[in-house]
C-alpha cells in the first residue's frame, strides 16, 4: 500500500559516548531527549549515562508508571533498578503483540528485528508478512493468552505488550522467567497525533531516536496541514457513525473520543459532537434514528462490509438518508492478503491519511488528487 505524503527528512548519525568502565553514575539534572508533545502516557528522560523511558499509563486504571532504564554499553548502577528494568539498546530482537505497532517499527525500517507475533494472519503489511511467511517471525499465540514455551525459546531482548485493565499474566510469567516486558500504552491516548508520537517510543528502544522525530514530524506537519484544508470549506456536512452489534444497543463514538476529534479536525459536523465522554456512546435505534437519520454521511458502521448486511441486521437501516443517497463509508473491506483490516494496523501511524480519507469522502474537491487509503465507499 503506497503511503502518500510522507517525506522523511535525511538525518545524522547519532554519535554516541559511552564510559568505558562500570561505576556509579552520578544522578544529573532531568533533560527531556525526544519532545513529546501530544503523547501524554509516556515520556522519555535523559540522565547521565544512560536514559529513562517512563510509561506512564500501561492499561487502564494502572496505579503506577514504570521506569526503564536503557542503556548502550554499561547497565546503570543504581540501587533502585531491578534488572528487568534494565535494557540495552538498540533492542536486536523484540516480539510486539499489536499490529498497531508493526508500522512504527517498519517506517524506522527495523521490521527484521521482530521475531515474534501473536496471531500473524491479522498483519496487512506485505513488507512484515514476508518475514513471516520466510519463518523469520515465529508466531507466539494469541494477544490475550501468548504461549510462554514458544516465547521462553526464542527467548528475545524485549517484548513489547499491551493490557486493557490489568498485567497480561503471561506477560508476568515471561517477565518473572528473565525475558523483558515493556507495556506500550499508545491505545489510551485520546487524541490521533497523541496516538501517532508513539514511534518515539520504539525509536528510542531501537536506538532511533533522531529518525522517528524526523517522522513524527512529518506525519505532524501533513496532519495540521490537512486541518487547514477542510477548513477551507464554509459548509460542515452532517456525520452519523457507529451501528448496533448486539442486543440492540448502537455503538457511536462520544463527542470527547479519539475518533470524534478526526471529525471535528475534518471539519465536519459530528451529530454527537457535543456529548461527554472519551469512550463510546450506548445508544437505542429510535435516538440515533431521531437524531441521525438525516445526515449526509455515514462513517464506520461498525463490522459491517455491505449494505446488504446492514438490511440483513436490521431493515431499517434503509430508512437513512445515507444509506439512501450511497454515502456510506468503511474501512472494514480494505485488507491485507490474510484478511488483517489495513486501518486497524496502520491508522494510530498514519492519522494524517485518516484526516485525509475524511476529507475527500465529505469535500472531494480541497484534494483533488488524493485516493483514498483506508476508506471505501459500501456497496
Amino acid at each position: 500500500m503506497k503511503l502518500n505524503s510522507l517525506k522523511i527528512i535525511p538525518i545524522a548519525a547519532l554519535l554516541v559516548v559511552v564510559c568505558c568502565k562500570k561505576e556509579a553514575l552520578p544522578e544529573a539534572p532531568l533533560k527531556t531527549t525526544s519532545k513529546i508533545i501530544h503523547a501524554k502516557g509516556f515520556e522519555i528522560v535523559e540522565k547521565k549515562g544512560y536514559k529513562n523511558l517512563i510509561v506512564k499509563a500501561p492499561y487502564l486504571q494502572a496505579k503506577q508508571a514504570t521506569s526503564y532504564h536503557l542503556y548502550k554499553r554499561i547497565p546503570p548502577n543504581t540501587s533502585n533498578v531491578s534488572p528487568l528494568q534494565a535494557i540495552q539498546v538498540p533492542v536486536k530482537n523484540i516480539v510486539v503483540t499489536s499490529t498497531t505497532h508493526i508500522p512504527m517499527v517498519e517506517l524506522l525500517q527495523s521490521e527484521n528485528t521482530l521475531v515474534g507475533f501473536p496471531n500473524g494472519q491479522y498483519i496487512s503489511s506485505e513488507r512484515t508478512r514476508k518475514l513471516l511467511d520466510a519463518g523469520k517471525i515465529t508466531e507466539v499465540g494469541k494477544e490475550n493468552s501468548l504461549n510462554t514455551e514458544i516465547l521462553l525459546d526464542l527467548h528475545p531482548d524485549l517484548v513489547v505488550g499491551f493490557s486493557v485493565t490489568s498485567a497480561d499474566k503471561s506477560l508476568t510469567t515471561l517477565q518473572k522467567a528473565g525475558i523483558n516486558i515493556i507495556y506500550n500504552g499508545d491505545w489510551l491516548e485520546e487524541t490521533p497525533l497523541g496516538r501517532a508520537e508513539w514511534i518515539k517510543f520504539f525509536g528510542v528502544l531501537l536506538d532511533k531516536e533522531k529518525q522517528a522525530d524526523s517522522i513524527f514530524k512529518a506525519i505532524e506537519t501533513n496532519y495540521k496541514n490537512a486541518k487547514k484544508k477542510a477548513l477551507q470549506s464554509f459548509r460542515k456536512a452532517t456525520v452519523v457513525s457507529g451501528a448496533i452489534m448486539s442486543k440492540d444497543i448502537w455503538n457511536l463514538p462520544a463527542g470527547e473520543s479519539y475518533v470524534a476529534q478526526f471529525l471535528k479536525d475534518a471539519n465536519l459536523s459530528y451529530l454527537w459532537q457535543d456529548t461527554k465522554g472519551k469512550g463510546s456512546l450506548s445508544l437505542s435505534f429510535e435516538s440515533v434514528f431521531d437524531k441521525g437519520a438525516n445526515a449526509e454521511f455515514w462513517i464506520a458502521p461498525g463490522y459491517f462490509t455491505s449494505k446488504k448486511q446492514l438490511l440483513e441486521s436490521n431493515a431499517l437501516y434503509a430508512k437513512f438518508k445515507a444509506f439512501q443517497d450511497d454515502q456510506i463509508y468503511t474501512p472494514t473491506t480494505k485488507k491485507g492478503k490474510s484478511g488483517g483490516v489495513l486501518y486497524y494496523e496502520l491508522a494510530t501511524t498514519r492519522p494524517d491519511l485518516v484526516l485525509k480519507d475524511l476529507i475527500k469522502i465529505t469535500n472531494p474537491a480541497l484534494l483533488p488528487n488524493y485516493e483514498l487509503v483506508f476508506f471505501e465507499k459500501m456497496k
